[in-house]
C-alpha cells in the first residue's frame, strides 16, 4: 500500500494538484498577466504616434509662419505694393499712358466637310499617308 501512495503523491504534486491542472493555471496566470499589459501597452504605443503627427504637424504650422511672416515683411513696402497692383490689376500712375498687347489667336481648323465627316482623324490621316493627298 505505501507504494500506491507514493505514485498518488507524485501525480499530486504541489498544493495537491496534478501537473495538467497546475499547467493550466499557469496559461490562465500568463495570458491575464498578457492582458493586463496589453491595454497600457496599446494606448502608449498610440499616444506616441499621436505625438509624432502632432508634433510633424506643429512643424509644418511653423514652416507656414515663417512664409506668412517673410510675405507680410515684403507686403509692408509700398514699392511691393505698387509694383503688384500693376502687374495683377493693371493699374497706372497719373498721366502714364497704358498699352495692352493681345497676341493674336491661332484660327480653328475647319471642321471636315464633304467625304471625311464623321470620319475618325486617324482614318484620314492614314489615308493622306497612304494615298498622298487629294
Amino acid at each position: 500500500m505505501p507504494r500506491a501512495r507514493g505514485v498518488v503523491a507524485a501525480t499530486t504534486g504541489l498544493l495537491g494538484l496534478s501537473s495538467t491542472k497546475r499547467a493550466a493555471i499557469l496559461a490562465l496566470v500568463v495570458c491575464a498577466l498578457a492582458l493586463t499589459v496589453a491595454v497600457p501597452l496599446r494606448n502608449y504605443v498610440a499616444q506616441r504616434q499621436e505625438l509624432a503627427a502632432v508634433s510633424e504637424q506643429q512643424q509644418a504650422l511653423g514652416v507656414e509662419v515663417a512664409e506668412l511672416t517673410q510675405q507680410r515683411a515684403r507686403l509692408s513696402d509700398p514699392a511691393e505694393i505698387e509694383a503688384q497692383a500693376r502687374s495683377r490689376l493693371g493699374y497706372v500712375m497719373p498721366g502714364e499712358v497704358p498699352y495692352v498687347v493681345q497676341l493674336p489667336v491661332a484660327p480653328e481648323p475647319a471642321a471636315p466637310t464633304g467625304a471625311d465627316a464623321g470620319v475618325p482623324w486617324y482614318h484620314v490621316l492614314w489615308r493622306e499617308v497612304t494615298e498622298g493627298p487629294r
